[in-house]
């Protein structure tokens, strides 16, 4: 997968940060849908912070969980214009200050915006390097990163990540992994496990 690249649409780290918040528990075709007229409404952070929930709530109102999304998104803003000057933090530590922003949506915002060496791990990452081999065991998403971030060429893993939930997006499902379409069967774990020949 040569273009390896998030499906959510933004232009500016701001932006990204909203949507990638959006996207947990909820599809980026979802999350694609709503944020034009997110972003009309509230075009900065600036905008954002000065919101009420029950106009924030409005516009995202159609993804998982919109009452916490909703006060999360007028925090983030809030801390983003009181603690960073209105502008996105550029290191995963600094970003999990922001409400709303746990360890995955701050790898994929300093990964994406900021080309950082951060491996987001979400349920389709976490799935697809267990099967693969990338990861042994993986407890939980913490440790599928360590592990990941210890094999991977720092140079690679911001698109590893892209690469990862692209595959367990549209071949390596969850429940019907699609073998016959995978390219990379030949060194796949799971398939030598479940197709012995």
């Amino acid at each position: 997968m040569p273009v390896a690249e998030t499906e959510l649409v933004y232009e500016s780290p701001y932006q990204l940060l909203v949507a990638v918040i959006l996207s947990a528990q909820c599809t980026d075709k979802r999350v694609n849908m709503l944020t034009p007229a997110f972003f009309e409404r509230f075009p900065t952070a600036e905008a954002l912070a000065a919101a009420e929930v029950d106009e924030v709530f409005a516009l995202v109102k159609s993804c998982s969980y919109p009452n916490n999304k909703s006060r999360n998104l007028i925090g983030m803003a809030r801390t983003l214009m009181n603690e960073f000057g209105g502008v996105v933090p550029s290191s995963v530590d600094e970003l999990q200050k922001l409400p709303g922003v746990g360890r995955k949506t701050a790898n994929v915002v300093a990964s994406v915006v900021f080309d950082q060496p951060a491996m987001a791990v979400d349920t389709h990452v976490f799935r697809v390097a267990e099967r693969i081999g990338l990861t042994t065991k993986a407890k939980n998403p913490l440790d599928s990163e360590r592990q990941l971030v210890k094999h991977l060429p720092e140079a690679v893993i911001p698109k590893a990540h892209h690469w990862l939930i692209l595959h367990g997006r549209y071949v390596c499902k969850a429940r019907n992994p699609l073998c016959h379409q995978c390219s990379i069967t030949h060194f796949c774990r799971w398939f030598e496990k479940h197709n012995p020949a």
